[in-house]
């Protein structure tokens, strides 16, 4: 990622962190991750495209579960450049939009002092494209030896989020977007 773009980023994840909430900033209740991973793939009969990010964000405050995801669209990496070029330009407009981000609050209490699996929901804002729409995103917790792992997988509905594609490729790309995020998150020390 170029300088400025990581600044931006790393500007917009402040800006979130920030708006969770700084009461507890310097204790253990927050927990983050700067090598989340976020994926996509798209099944048509045409042809399958998927493509993979691991230079997401994430941010949990474990005192009141407020949790934020954030990457650089211009940061999913594809197998063929063609359709990098393609996703970037002509879908996602990445100059112009440039990141993707879930800002929201899990809804069920867990104790986060314990290892466990926990079947969790998180409802909150996912602005794709510069359109937020309200979500409600299943996934799992899973704690042990004080790394929180959070993992979560939901379709995406491109009409959602306003992104238009071209009738002559209409075929090629599915109307709905399977995402997939894994995060493993640490105490954050300031």
């Amino acid at each position: 990622m170029d300088k400025s773009r990581s600044k931006r980023v790393r500007v917009i994840f402040l800006v979130l962190l920030f708006s969770i909430g700084t009461n507890n900033l310097f204790s253990q209740e927050i927990y983050k991750s700067s090598q989340t991973e976020i994926s996509f793939f798209s099944e048509t009969p045409v042809e399958n495209i998927d493509a993979i990010s691991k230079e997401g964000k994430a941010l949990l405050n474990t005192k009141t579960n407020e949790l934020v995801f954030i990457t650089a669209i211009i940061e999913f990496k594809f197998k063929k450049p063609l359709m990098e070029e393609h996703f970037n330009e002509s879908y996602m407009e990445s100059d112009h939009y440039k990141t993707a981000y879930f800002k929201g609050k899990i809804i069920e209490e867990v104790d986060y002092s314990k290892n466990g699996e926990f079947s969790v929901k998180a409802r909150g804002i996912l602005n794709i494209h510069g359109v937020d729409k309200e979500r409600e995103i299943a996934g799992t917790i899973v704690i042990k030896n004080g790394v929180i792992e959070l993992n979560a997988s939901f379709d995406v509905d491109l009409k959602d989020h306003q992104i238009k594609i071209p009738k002559i490729v209409v075929k090629n790309i599915a109307e709905k977007i399977k995402v997939t995020v894994q995060a493993s998150l640490l105490p954050k020390i300031i």
